[in-house]
């Protein structure tokens, strides 16, 4: 233990001290500074100061830029320090407020690899004070104080602090930690061996800062000069031009505020805006149009006087054309269509709907937005959209406060004016693609918008008064709906559009898109024609999603392609596309469709998936080996997927005996759940009977029928659960060949919305009890 005085105040310094390296600063005696400590390093050296002494060495890394120094990176002279204070903050650093004691040199690093440890030397300063110190720190406190006065980043008070310090060390050490010379240089006086060598190098170092802050602001004053003569010759060509015009702009002035003022007089707005746009124009009236803040008042009522208060359109409420047009511009959809007939019916018989905001859920592709341009169609209304993917501001739905040149309405304000109705069809698209962010959370901002108790008086940021929402159909569309905001999900109506069944989409292609591209591409149905098996081929092996767009940009292809070979004069007759001449316009098939094995296998068992491309066939396989029962799951599979894997493993070991099983089977073998094209993710709740089957007939050595498929999720007592997307699911059963699917009890009532195509030539099983499953789907061992 070492003891200095500092001040008359006796301070003991550790025969070890923990060194904190720092960059872009050096530590001076007196010095008090706050530090932001966040590497481990540091954060565990601080740490042990606290312990003991509460004494740490700061000095200087020879590099800045290196993140990680070692021991040869540290300079060897730094500033012992007492740490005063320590703040831990939320994100794991520590804020420390340190004081600057004494100089000191290390004599040796210590070994210790969690922090830098030393043995510290301390420096002590001269105790004589000559004439020759005396006049060295005079002239150094002459030139601070004029570096002060030059530098105005540097306050005027320093210098009052430093009237009454005394000794010359002392001086030298403050007038340093307040300038902003170079660190290397700071680090440089730092070292200094003596008191004089030490106000040397610092009056040498002020004298060419000095020199440079001369040059800095002789350079200022030239700059200053130059603009003051330009603002000056601008405001006399203002006051030239001002006293030329000024008889025809008073008059020209006072004819724009009278036509603004009719204006706001035959637009008959409501009575609180009418009073808001008089208020704006009078002050508009009192100021100079060269006056930044007129121009915000007058583009704030160009949007007063732009949004239709009063206008609206007639509504065509014929339910059976509304149906008609319905029918000509989509294919199915048959709920859909009959809940906007529902809504056009009430809205016929009382005038005006105050119910929930409708809300199109389905995967991309599958008409939602086109649907909402078919309702304004059928109603005769005006239609708007706005995509709010990817809207993470506030503002962007309320709208800016007038506050700044550039402030407008916010998203819904704007489409009102577009709309030029009170009663348009309104179209929030992609609503469950919305952030949060610091800025504001635009779904609650929304809650206004679609609440029918709040949007009679929806209020923008811009506006700043009332404006009525409630005579305005709001459809909004989302892609999944969970990821739809709660609050805003409690006040609509969800309708799901799924992914169209191929039959669907072949009829759809038929109908809508082969006659729009033909027409688009200036051909005609006698020149370029698609079979229905052409279709098939092209839906299975060309598309793989839930909508149609792909579809119509692969039926886009083919009429380029002949389109071309028309104008090139190479094709003299009509074309027919069949399935075997498909890949001569469209290339290999990216898809290939999956054939079903014929023979009857252990272990192996088809599953039905979900995909946001439509259904497909998931098929499972399981092998046990001599081992100690680990349980080996690959095939790229999700949570939800392992989670049905565990409960079925489960399943069969608590009721073993009922299969005729060892009870230690799990103990002498290891059991592999692989699902093949494991680089494709898959995840869903609808696996587990199709796991537990696998697993049985592994276990017991019965084979599966392959000619059957299932889908449902368990229980560990052995329930089958409802799952979702039936329609798809049963598409990719019967696409492969299947003959028999299993299905949860649950979903029986699903079964009446299915086409009756589909279900047609399939034997439908329902299973309330995995025993139900597994009584279907395995074959008795004298039958393998």
């Amino acid at each position: 233990m070492t003891e200095i005085i500092r001040d008359d105040v006796r301070i003991e310094i550790p025969d070890k001290v923990p060194v904190l390296p720092l960059r872009d600063l050096i530590m001076f005696p007196y010095m008090v500074f706050p530090l932001l400590v966040g590497k481990e390093k540091s954060l565990t050296a601080v740490q042990q100061a606290l312990e003991e002494e509460k004494i740490l060495f700061l000095t200087a890394q020879k590099n800045f830029e290196r993140e990680e120094p070692l021991k040869k990176d540290l300079c060897r002279i730094g500033v012992l320090c007492h740490v005063l204070q320590v703040v831990k903050l939320p994100n794991g650093f520590i804020k420390i407020l340190v004081e600057g004691l004494v100089r000191g040199r290390v004599s040796r690093f210590l070994p210790q690899k969690e922090y830098f440890e030393a043995k510290i030397t301390p420096i002590e300063d001269e105790e004589e004070v000559t004439t020759e110190l005396q006049a060295m720190t005079r002239q150094a406190v002459t030139l601070f104080k004029e570096y002060v006065n030059l530098n105005r980043d540097i306050p005027d008070e320093l210098l009052l602090t430093m009237e009454n310090m005394g000794r010359p060390q002392k001086v030298a050490d403050y007038i340093v930690a307040h300038t902003t010379l170079d660190v290397f240089v700071k680090q440089k006086l730092l070292e200094c061996e003596t008191t004089s060598d030490y106000l040397l190098g610092l009056a040498k170092a002020l004298d060419g800062e000095i020199e440079i802050l001369k040059i800095e602001k002789l350079i200022e004053d030239k700059v200053r000069h130059r603009i003051q003569k330009s603002q000056r010759n601008f405001y006399l060509q203002e006051q030239i031009r001002v006293l030329k015009e000024e008889l025809d702009d008073e008059v020209e002035a006072e004819s724009e505020i009278e036509q603004l003022r009719n204006q706001i007089e035959q637009a008959k707005l409501p009575e609180v805006a009418e009073e808001k746009a008089i208020e704006e124009l009078n002050r508009l009236a009192k100021m100079s149009p060269m006056s930044p803040e007129a121009t915000v008042i007058r583009n704030y009522l160009d949007w007063m006087l732009a949004l239709p208060w009063n206008t609206r359109t007639e509504d065509t409420l014929d339910i059976n054309h509304a149906a008609q047009i319905l029918d000509e511009d989509h294919f199915g959809l048959r709920k859909t269509k009959e809940r906007i007939l529902e809504y056009l019916a009430v809205l016929q018989q009382v005038k005006k709907v105050k119910g929930p905001i409708l809300c199109l859920v389905g995967p991309p592709g599958v008409g939602k937005t086109s649907l909402g341009r078919s309702i304004a169609r059928a109603m005769g209304r005006n239609f708007v959209r706005i995509s709010l993917g990817g809207v993470r501001d506030e503002a962007e739905i309320r709208g800016h406060r007038r506050t700044y040149i550039g402030s407008m309405p916010g998203r819904i304000v704007q489409s009102m004016k577009r709309a030029k109705s009170v009663n348009p069809v309104f179209l929030l698209d992609e609503i469950d693609k919305m952030n949060a962010d610091f800025r504001g959370d635009p779904s609650s901002a929304l809650l206004e918008v679609l609440d029918p108790e709040q949007n009679v008086a929806f209020n923008d940021h811009y506006l700043e008064v009332d404006y009525d929402l409630s005579d305005v159909f709001f459809i909004t569309t989302a892609n999944v709906r969970h990821n739809i905001p709660e609050p805003l999900l409690d006040r609509m109506e969800i309708i799901e559009l799924p992914g169209y069944l191929e039959i669907e989409k072949a009829k759809i292609a038929e109908g809508f898109l082969i006659p729009r591209q033909l027409e688009l591409h200036g051909l005609s149905d006698k020149k370029l024609h698609f079979t229905r098996k052409s279709l098939d081929a092209l839906i299975r092996q060309y598309t793989r999603e839930a909508g149609v767009r792909e579809l119509e940009r692969k039926i886009a292809t083919v009429c380029r392609k002949v389109t071309r070979e028309i104008v090139s004069e190479s094709l003299k007759r009509n074309v027919t596309v069949y399935p075997r001449n498909l890949n001569r316009y469209l290339g290999v098939p990216p898809y290939s469709e999956r054939a079903l094995r014929v023979t009857e296998m252990v272990g192996t068992v088809t599953g039905l998936a979900w995909t946001r491309f439509g259904g497909e066939i998931l098929q499972i396989e399981v092998s046990l080996m001599p081992g100690k029962g680990e349980l080996i799951l690959t095939g790229n599979l999700g949570d939800v997927m392992k989670e049905s894997a565990r409960a079925g493993l489960t399943y069969i070991r608590s009721h073993a005996a009922e299969f005729d099983i060892e009870p230690d089977f799990y103990q002498k073998k290891d059991i592999h759940i692989h699902v093949p094209e494991g680089a494709i993710p898959k995840d869903g709740p609808s696996a587990g009977v199709t796991m537990i089957t696998a697993l049985v007939s592994a276990l017991t050595g019965r084979a599966v029928r392959q000619d059957l498929a299932m889908t449902g999720e368990i229980t560990l007592r052995g329930h089958v659960l409802a799952i979702g997307g039936l329609n798809e699911k049963i598409m990719a059963a019967k696409r492969v060949g299947v003959t028999t699917v299993i299905i949860p009890k649950e979903n029986e009532k699903n079964l009446a919305d299915l086409p009756k195509e589909l279900i047609s030539g399939l034997k439908i099983i329902l299973a309330a009890e995995i025993d139900d499953v597994l009584g279907n789907a395995l074959l008795a061992k004298d039958k393998e």
